[in-house]
């Protein structure tokens, strides 16, 4: 391999001209040190393996751009890594603040016997809400519970009055809740049905 075992500037090359066998030892190089830095920053390793993949598909998607330094892709891979993990963060946050928002009036008890449950029974909670929205109504919900607009600036982007917002976004939540009620087994307990207004 020559000067492969030195750095990565062939095997990056190599597989900049598609060579997948390039790219694998890329990965095989440089996956421990990757996935040391994302379980630093997520503290599980569930999600660290996470944030490890999609570093390396980032790397691959974008790598007419990417740039090495002192003939590494290392350096390029730890800072995607960082921001891949800090997206992360804030998309489990956004889940969270849109089921908290959903339950508010609602009694909700989660058989908790393990962790694994909680998450994937708010994943699923949050998939059926948003999947029960047209698109004006998703892109408002998203406007205002993920990106954190009032709801007139998020009026004013989607060119529809503050009061027609205020209304789909009641309208928005009500169809949430019902979508999450509709998609819970009656037998699991993840939520009890309580007043909507």
């Amino acid at each position: 391999m020559g000067n492969n075992d030195c750095d990565d500037s062939g095997l990056w090359s190599r597989s900049l001209a598609g060579e997948g066998e390039a790219f694998g030892v890329l990965f095989d190089r440089h996956r421990d040190r990757v996935f040391r830095h994302a379980y630093r920053l997520s503290g599980n390793r569930h999600d660290a393996e996470d944030i490890l993949s999609a570093a390396f598909l980032e790397l691959w998607r974008r790598r007419s751009k990417v740039r090495l330094i002192q003939n590494s892709v290392l350096p390029w891979l730890l800072v995607t890594t960082t921001n891949v993990a800090r997206h992360s963060r804030r998309a489990a946050f956004r889940y969270s603040k849109l089921l908290v928002s959903l339950h508010s009036g609602e009694v909700v008890s989660v058989n908790k016997n393990d962790a694994s449950y909680a998450e994937d029974a708010a994943d699923t909670d949050a998939a059926l809400a948003l999947g029960s929205l047209n698109p004006t109504d998703m892109r408002l919900v998203s406007l205002v519970l993920f990106e954190e607009y009032s709801l007139a600036v998020a009026a004013a982007i989607l060119h529809i009055t503050p009061g027609a917002a205020k209304t789909r976004m009641h309208r928005a939540r009500l169809r949430m809740r019902a979508a999450i009620a509709e998609g819970a087994s009656p037998n699991s307990g993840a939520i009890t049905e309580g007043k909507l207004s």
